[in-house]
């Protein structure tokens, strides 16, 4: 029988009153894992009335008892990872050492909101004016939502419930219909941790809910990752109808190869930021901009790994990377690479027709790597999501910098080389959000904030740290005078001053 994936609704599974189902794929094999349940209007209406009554309550509870509850939920996350990293792998296709990778950075979250008695600390000014005081501090919103995409089904999510549970939120998820079981263990492991009933929910399904979500007058906040025209449509639709908005698009992450770079290290990140997950990351290099004589090096260094990289079911221990996630997305990715061939780019690593012993059902691309790839090209203009590492030439610095500037996208970048000078540029010239000095993938640790620029962002508050504190809270000035009995009220016409 197949399994049939119900939501998570003020503290327990429901299946709902929603009729309507969808097919869960395991990716590797081509075949059904499961149906999921699909939300309709009134499960919406019955999970956002559940969490506005659960916030009230939740948002008065101590600071030491909201902590105790992450201390727990943290401590229950690290306990299940091979667990999670199993539904991942299953529902995702990416490997699973990349499954507990991407736990692990979510956990690294969870630690973070663990010191929100810290985070939440407000301002205090004595005597302002005679006997007048000013403190401030910071309340929740009330009811936030995350919308969350398919590539990394616990770690975007972790990015968002933490900080706002911890600031005293009540949360719903919506998770993509592709890969929900993993939300599904997140709910039980907080139920177990002792947070209240309807604090965090989960909520499946598609169009219909999320316009729910967007619009519905009892949800205040809503975070949402995914791609550019989704992530527009997000911000344009919930701050019309006066929701806070922070919303992550898509990306076209550039790294810039100096010929003053260690070639070989540059080469062995350039392949893993390429090809890890399938190169279904928002944060992946799916352009390298080969400097000058760098160029040839780097394209035969690159073509050797590509080569050389294990493309398997996940669940394999050498398994290096995994299929993509829907037979649409293989057609895409397929599609863009033969445009590019088509419009004079090289094919130095094909993988259009990989296939993979055992799985010929699969949804399977291989490595690719195309050269002389050019600005006009839909395999440059697109985010191809998929192992696709598109080589653009330039004569020097300043011209790569020109070329990722000019870029819409606004995410990440890199440069790899050994002059300080060359870093100094790039990481002050570039506009772009998150920079990497011979780091490929520079995520931000969970102290700093995750967000791009230009239209990879839209919003103006990036994604967990102390941004994420600010997100979800608002902020409260009290000016307070407690006059003696004996002393004259001081009432006046004009602002106090003095």
């Amino acid at each position: 029988m197949t399994l049939t994936i119900n939501h998570f609704i003020n503290g327990a599974e429901s299946a709902g009153e929603g009729t309507s189902t969808r097919p869960v794929y395991n990716p590797a094999t081509g075949q059904i894992s499961a149906e999921l349940r699909l939300a309709n209007e009134a499960d919406l209406n019955t999970t956002v009335a559940a969490a506005k009554k659960a916030a009230g309550s939740w948002g008065d509870i101590s600071l030491a008892k909201r902590t105790a509850v992450l201390f727990k939920f943290r401590e229950l996350v690290a306990a299940h990872v091979d667990e999670l990293a199993e539904l991942i792998t299953a529902e995702h296709g990416k490997v699973l050492s990349d499954a507990k990778g991407e736990i692990g950075r979510g956990l690294e979250v969870i630690e973070f909101a663990c010191g929100i008695p810290q985070l939440l600390k407000g301002d205090y000014s004595d005597q302002v004016s005679t006997g007048i005081d000013v403190f401030s501090f910071r309340e929740p919103l009330g009811v936030v939502a995350g919308i969350t995409p398919f590539n990394f089904p616990v770690m975007v999510p972790l990015w968002m419930a933490p900080m706002a549970i911890a600031t005293g939120n009540a949360f719903i998820l919506k998770p993509s219909e592709r890969d929900p079981s993993a939300s599904m263990l997140l709910a039980q492991l907080w139920k177990r941790a002792g947070l209240p009933d309807g604090v965090f929910q989960v909520l499946h399904g598609g169009k219909e809910t999320v316009d729910g979500l967007l619009t519905h007058p009892d949800v205040d906040g809503i975070s949402f990752v995914g791609s550019t025209p989704i992530a527009q449509y997000v911000h344009e639709t919930a701050t019309k109808h006066g929701k806070r908005v922070q919303a992550l698009g898509g990306a076209k992450n550039h790294a810039i190869v100096m010929p003053d770079a260690d070639l070989d290290n540059a080469a062995d990140h350039l392949a893993a930021a390429a090809f890890g997950s399938a190169g279904e990351r928002c944060m992946a290099i799916s352009v390298a901009v080969a400097v000058g004589d760098a160029a040839d090096l780097i394209v035969k260094k690159v073509e050797e790994r590509a080569l050389a990289v294990k493309v398997k079911n996940g669940t394999e221990p050498d398994a290096e990377m995994g299929p993509v996630i829907t037979p649409a997305s293989k057609e895409r990715i397929v599609k863009i690479v033969t445009e590019a061939e088509t419009a004079g780019a090289a094919m130095v690593v094909d993988g259009r027709d990989l296939v993979v012993p055992g799985h010929e059902d699969g949804f399977w691309v291989g490595p690719t790597v195309i050269d002389h790839v050019t600005a006009e090209m839909t395999a440059y203009t697109e985010e191809i999501f998929g192992p696709v590492l598109v080589v653009v030439r330039v004569a020097d610095l300043d011209e790569g910098i020109r070329l990722i500037n000019s870029n819409p996208y606004g995410n990440g970048t890199a440069i790899f080389t050994s002059s300080g000078a060359n870093a100094r540029k790039f990481q002050r010239s570039v506009t772009v959000g998150m920079v990497g000095i011979n780091v490929p993938l520079p995520v931000p640790v969970a102290y700093h904030s995750f967000g791009g620029w230009k239209n990879s962002l839209f919003g103006d508050k990036h994604i967990y740290g102390p941004e994420g504190v600010s997100f979800y809270t608002r902020g409260k000035v009290i000016t307070s005078r407690w006059p003696e009995p004996t002393h004259a009220s001081g009432a006046s016409y004009n602002f106090p001053s003095n």
